[in-house]
């Protein structure tokens, strides 16, 4: 990249995990900047479909976004990290989140405080990443003499995956980075950056990473594009509900609600959600307008724009266009 935002490419949970591999080396290979993987509960598992994808690529930065900080003690954690960063060193970036309560909770796990929970994985696997034993004992995690056998030659960038304002700040505070959901536009972002700014602030941070997920289709009909990213973004819409944090700045809500009242799904407010909506929460549309819209979000604080494919069909197509149409977006 030299005149634009990075741009990354999302392998999503639904993909098989004999496909991780082959996604992953065809992105590098069109000049994408970033391969994401995620951990999606249950399917494929985050730390080895990012070994899947580090195996297959050469330089291309492989990101996790994001590992629940309940699902395994930090010192677990730690140890998948470690031995994914010495075995590809400089270009792993692991993220942790809360966890989504629909899925801690199926395990029983939903943490109690999930703030005190963030802050006792980040910052338990930050001092083990960094040589040194932990003796904790913390309203989440107790730690007895822990030491990591194998510690990075380097430091690891961690980041966090969450979206409320405190969770923001705590990630500005204790972390190198926050991982935005794929519904975080430029209004979300430019409202995001602002606690962020605080939390750093306060621990005396300068840097802070940014990658942003967004749903994504291309087409040299932009219309046709915008179409087939509607049910995919009425779905998240529905998922996250109209009391959300993330449509909030946009003075989304009250109509979200209108939308989903009375029982009515994700295809009616796929059917009737505003075309600004579209525009505002998606990638979607011809080359040129794709280009436009993660230019916008750079602006808006995306340190690079991660895209998630909504057509599995024809995501490599699809990202074979921009990359082709658009070639100042990879580094092809």
């Amino acid at each position: 990249m030299s005149d634009s935002v990075p741009v990354g490419v999302f392998i999503a949970t639904s993909t098989p995990p004999e496909q991780i591999a082959p996604l992953a080396a065809a992105a590098e290979d069109l000049g994408y900047s970033e391969v994401w993987v995620a951990e999606d509960y249950f399917c494929y598992g985050g730390f080895t479909g990012a070994a899947l994808a580090l195996g297959a690529t050469r330089t291309v930065t492989v990101g996790l976004g994001v590992v629940a900080s309940v699902v395994r003690h930090p010192a677990v954690t730690a140890m998948e990290i470690a031995t994914l960063a010495r075995a590809h060193p400089g270009r792993f970036l692991p993220g942790i989140g809360h966890g989504v309560p629909v899925w801690t909770d199926q395990m029983a796990l939903t943490a109690r405080s999930p703030l005190a929970a963030l802050t006792e994985c980040v910052n338990g696997v930050r001092t083990l990443l960094a040589g040194d034993t932990v003796d904790a004992e913390g309203k989440q995690f107790t730690f007895r003499s822990v030491a990591a056998t194998h510690r990075p030659d380097e430091d690891v960038p961690l980041l966090t995956g969450v979206l409320g304002p405190r969770s923001l700040k705590l990630s500005g505070r204790i972390a190198d980075g926050t991982v935005m959901s794929v519904l975080a536009g430029t209004k979300y972002l430019e409202s995001a950056w602002g606690h962020i700014r605080e939390g750093m602030a306060e621990s005396g941070r300068t840097e802070h990473l940014v990658p942003t997920f967004a749903l994504f289709s291309v087409a040299e009909d932009g219309k046709a594009a915008r179409a087939a990213v509607r049910p995919a973004l009425a779905s998240y819409l529905v998922a996250v509900g109209p009391h959300n944090a993330l449509t909030a700045p946009y003075g989304y809500n009250d109509q979200l609600a209108e939308l989903i009242g009375a029982g009515r799904g994700a295809d009616h407010v796929a059917r009737e959600m505003p075309e600004e909506w579209v525009d505002e929460l998606a990638v979607a549309g011809d080359p040129g307008e794709v280009a436009d819209r993660i230019s916008a979000l750079g602006a808006a604080g995306a340190t690079s724009v991660v895209l998630s494919p909504v057509n599995a069909a024809t995501a490599l197509d699809e990202l074979t266009l921009l990359a082709t149409a658009v070639p100042r977006l990879t580094n092809a």
